[in-house]
């Protein structure tokens, strides 16, 4: 939750101004105007409130960060993996601390020309990447064709606010799959949980059908999705095997 203050530091802030405002202006106003000032004013502290409540219950109590819900959808394990990371890596470390012997690589996308909110740029100066990342872009993966049983986006993807940066991302996960593995992602979702917890702030993310449009474009099937903590959802979308003669 420290760290999402950190990060998203001036939207508390205004917030925070925006109810203090408010409140004062109400004293000072007529009627109508003052109840509506108040109404806004209640409205703004509302939207601060649930929005670090909700944080608080994803990030530090649903264990979202433990990894303990991969096992329902890789029961495998993740063999050989890739870390897709853009601009904040929030995988590998559990990943590693999980499964040391899996052979991984992290790739991080993180380029502040397609990546523009403010939040990335903070995160990014405050975490730098684990010993060993390599850069790519959405449409060149730095890892061969065929060389991973799975790929993990966490929180990843969505920072493309291009959709055709995000399908090409897609496109580079089906490449760097073998048949039959598996591109977890895990977002929050443009959905009404998210929206009445976080309000205007929720259209950032992007909706369940667009993940689901992107996975059937590339060639993915959903195999596996799981909620966490009410608000952030994981898919497990499976590159098809290799037909017989194929």
């Amino acid at each position: 939750m420290r760290d999402v203050l950190r990060y998203n530091w001036p939207m508390y802030a205004a917030g925070c101004l925006a109810a203090g405002a408010g409140w004062v202006l109400a004293r000072r106003l007529p009627g109508p105007v003052a109840v509506a000032a108040r109404a806004g004013a209640s409205a703004a502290a509302a939207l601060l409130v649930s929005s670090t409540a909700a944080s608080w219950w994803v990030y530090d109590r649903s264990g979202l960060h433990s990894f303990d819900w991969l096992d329902d959808l890789l029961p495998d394990g993740p063999g050989d993996h890739v870390v897709v990371s853009s601009g904040l890596d929030e995988a590998s470390r559990p990943l590693a601390a999980r499964r040391p012997d899996a052979a991984r690589r992290v790739v991080d996308l993180y380029d502040p020309v397609l990546m523009t909110e403010g939040s990335i740029r903070r995160a990014r100066r405050r975490v730098p990447p684990v010993a060993g990342t390599v850069a790519g872009r959405p449409d060149r993966l730095p890892a061969a064709s065929g060389s991973a049983d799975t790929v993990f986006a966490v929180f990843a993807a969505h920072e493309l606010r291009r959709a055709a940066d995000r399908e090409a991302l897609f496109a580079e996960c089906v490449r760097v799959l073998r048949p039959g593995g598996r591109l977890v992602l895990v977002e929050h979702l443009r959905d009404a949980a998210n929206t009445a917890v976080y309000g205007p702030g929720a259209w950032h993310f992007l909706p369940r059908r667009e993940w689901l449009r992107l996975a059937a474009g590339a060639g993915l099937r959903s195999v596996g999705e799981r909620r966490i903590g009410g608000l952030v959802t994981a898919f497990a979308l499976a590159r098809p095997e290799v037909a017989d003669g194929g």
